[in-house]
């Protein structure tokens, strides 16, 4: 690949997502991807100052490429108006994560341990997470219990627990990484995703608390009109603040939510106890980096439809190779998933309440009464059906335009929602028509529209 195209890469990706965080914080997914430049090896190849170098020519070029004015005339603006002091940092987060990738290149335990060896210190980290997630727990409820009068000294044994698993974790999470890392790539290469010996771009994340997303939807129709990453530790009131404000001066639907990965480059993984979800996050944000040097992933934002696209192709990609992998180095864990589909499968009594069947039913009333021009009404009944499912223990704080428009994008599974959106089931249609997961990845990798999905049935 020659440095120009290298480069033009960047400018769409790393490039024009590093301005819009200057200009308009509008940090999203596929915001510095460096990719292009890795898939032959630029970075790996280079002494650290040469690629210092380069960083920042790029960064240099990628600011001729994509500087624009503002306008305050757009909802994304009028939102920044309160989000500027709360934005994710994603510049200083990208380039200390380079450097903890360079340090744990040497630690290379995916070759240096045996099989057995890798499970039992992923199974260690695994333990020493889920007794950390339930001290966090024991002491969250010390503090919010208001008849102790002194909380550091009623908690004092669980805060130095808490302290003790904190230094064990992060002592063994490079290991554990760098291990996952090559387990992860070795299925991608074997399933023939990667055609040069080695998943391209090379599979390296970090695991990090994530930042927040900002989501504002319009109120009459349901559209992400705004997307911007936020600090990870912001407080409920700081949330329920900004988006009132939000809401105020766009005078649309706004939410913001967690999310589990961001598909940056080194990608971005929550920190958690449960290793399919972890190993399925991973595959998931790889994809988006390999589809990234294709023109699906380099027009992820361009249209709704293109976004549903990458992340139900993502979310079909992650599944299947987590589920590989789980089968290799974690076989236990697939004993229990598929007693869990069996469980699921059965006939159960009509009080089990089904979210993704009345989610789906909820998201094709609101389309409807919203087509309809009936926006009082339809926000009326989101609010009931937010009661019924908080009644079922589905903690959904709030669900309105703004939660559609970016859980709707999420379209691997029937149901949930994305309503009625033929979109998801395009993509799932397609990938049981491909020959493998490699031909489905080629495949819709090199579209450029719904349209082009579309022709394929035709």
């Amino acid at each position: 690949m020659e440095l120009y195209y290298c480069v033009l890469l960047m400018s769409r990706g790393f490039g024009a997502n590093l301005i819009q965080h200057l200009y308009t914080g509008a940090a999203k997914q596929s915001c510095f991807r460096f990719s292009a430049v890795i898939e032959h090896g630029i970075i790996s190849s280079m002494k650290l100052r040469t690629f210092g170098r380069f960083f920042i020519l790029c960064c240099f070029l990628s600011v001729l490429f994509t500087v624009s004015t503002p306008s305050l005339s757009t909802p994304i603006e009028k939102a920044r108006q309160f989000t500027r002091p709360l934005e994710f940092d994603y510049l200083t987060w990208d380039v200390n994560a380079f450097m903890t990738k360079i340090g744990q290149s040497g630690l290379n335990p995916w070759h240096k341990l045996n099989i057995e060896q890798q499970h039992q210190l992923v199974m260690r980290y695994l333990y020493l997470t889920n007794q950390l997630e339930v001290i966090q727990v024991e002491i969250q409820q010390v503090y919010a219990d208001p008849s102790i009068k002194d909380p550091d000294t009623a908690a004092r044994v669980e805060l130095a627990q808490q302290k003790a698993l904190q230094t064990s974790i992060v002592s063994l999470t490079p290991l554990v990484e760098s291990i996952l890392q090559g387990q992860v790539t070795e299925i991608i290469v074997e399933e023939d995703i990667a055609r040069l010996g080695d998943a391209v771009p090379p599979l390296l994340f970090h695991t990090t608390p994530l930042p927040k997303a900002l989501i504002a939807s319009p109120r009459n129709s349901i559209q992400q009109d705004v997307n911007i990453s936020l600090l990870a530790d912001l407080t409920l009131e700081q949330i329920d603040q900004l988006e009132n404000q939000v809401e105020k001066a766009t005078g649309e639907s706004v939410l913001v939510v967690d999310v589990g990965g961001i598909g940056i480059y080194p990608t971005m993984v929550m920190r958690s106890s449960n290793l399919p979800w972890i190993i399925d996050t991973i595959a998931h944000e790889w994809t988006h980096n390999y589809l990234t040097l294709r023109p699906l992933g380099l027009n992820y934002d361009t249209s709704p439809e293109l976004r549903t696209m990458n992340e139900t192709a993502a979310a079909l990609a992650g599944s299947e190779i987590s589920r590989l992998v789980l089968a290799r180095y974690y076989p236990e864990y697939i004993s229990m998933f598929e007693e869990g589909q069996k469980l699921a499968s059965l006939n159960w009594p009509d009080e089990i309440f089904d979210f993704r069947a009345e989610m789906h039913a909820t998201r094709v009333h609101v389309d409807e009464l919203l087509a309809a021009d009936k926006i009082a009404e339809a926000e009326q009944y989101m609010e009931e059906r937010r009661i019924l499912f908080v009644a079922h223990g589905y903690e959904i704080r709030k669900l309105n335009q703004a939660y559609f428009a970016f859980y709707g994008a999420y379209a691997a599974t029937p149901g949930g929602a994305a309503g009625e959106d033929p979109v998801g089931p395009a993509v799932r249609t397609l990938r049981e028509q491909s020959a493998s997961l490699a031909d489905f990845l080629r495949t819709i990798g090199k579209m450029n529209s719904f349209e082009d999905l579309q022709v394929i049935f035709k």
